[in-house]
């Protein structure tokens, strides 16, 4: 077993994250899943992952983190995947400007944390995988979420940087760019729009409520909505590929997002974006 590659995963609780834990595992990763909150990590432990509590909102829980998975693989870390994140839901200008320092606390910053003390220990074994789950949202912006677009055009800017920083060291850097994905992100952002925007005095208060239907289940379906099996599936390649690429857009509407902005005139595009719901 002193072979077998080990993976951090970040954000496990749920979805994307404890979906890829799991799979890792099968696969025969040698798996550190996280989760913000105690409750979650006997389901990781039922099935044999090795779980740990960590914050990315709080620096002093990802050093913690750090020591105990060090101390756990004697330092050997093949893989990071950072997915743990939320999107805050608003207009610009209804969000203020704490909130927005939080969005970036937990999407921007703590990766940014977590990613550059993991670093060094891939420097010393010449070799590992930096993947970040970003989001189709950090290549086309999208209305009312314009907090959470922030944080992922912010990796975006970072994570290419960086990948560009590492050529050569054996270390690859890759983003996955989902559009919708099935997990518990919508119920989230639901309870973060209640707690943060005040919404009946918003001038924005009718294109809310559609919002509010969307995120509630009383809309309609988004009917390309896919499972996590979809980020799986690159994500392995992203592993496991001796090139890996820069970028892997996931679902139906990320890829078309991408091919639009490619080929459209900036200002029509974003006429365009202004009518997707």
């Amino acid at each position: 077993m002193t072979d077998q590659r080990a993976i951090i995963v970040t954000g496990c609780s749920s979805g994307i994250g404890a979906y890829c834990a799991r799979a890792l595992k099968s696969d025969g990763w040698r798996v550190f899943a996280t989760v913000r909150k105690f409750d979650d990590l006997a389901p990781l432990q039922a099935d044999g992952i090795e779980a740990f509590r960590m914050d990315y909102a709080n620096p002093q829980s990802i050093v913690d983190f750090i020591d105990e998975v060090t101390a756990a693989s004697g330092g050997k870390i093949d893989a990071l995947f950072n997915n743990g994140a939320y999107g805050q839901p608003g207009a610009v200008e209804d969000i203020r400007t704490e909130v927005l320092r939080e969005q970036f606390e937990t999407n921007v910053f703590g990766w940014h944390e977590l990613t550059r003390r993991i670093i060094p220990l891939m420097r010393k074994q010449g070799h590992g995988r930096i993947v970040q789950c970003s989001s189709i949202l950090g290549v086309v912006p999208y209305r009312y979420r314009g907090a959470y677009t922030a944080s992922k055009f912010a990796i975006e800017g970072l994570s290419v940087t960086l990948r560009m920083e590492l050529e050569g060291s054996g270390i690859h850097v890759s983003l996955i760019e989902p559009g919708p994905i099935a997990s518990r992100f919508t119920a989230n952002a639901l309870a973060k729009i209640n707690e943060n925007i005040d919404v009946g005095n918003s001038v924005h208060a009718a294109d809310y409520r559609r919002q509010l239907a969307r995120l509630d289940g009383s809309g309609a379906p988004n009917r390309h909505k896919l499972g996590p099996d979809a980020v799986y599936a690159v994500l392995k390649h992203a592993l496991n590929s001796r090139r890996p690429k820069p970028h892997y857009p996931v679902t139906t509407p990320a890829k078309q997002g991408l091919v639009l902005k490619r080929l459209l005139p900036a200002d029509l595009f974003y006429r365009l974006m202004r009518w997707v719901d």
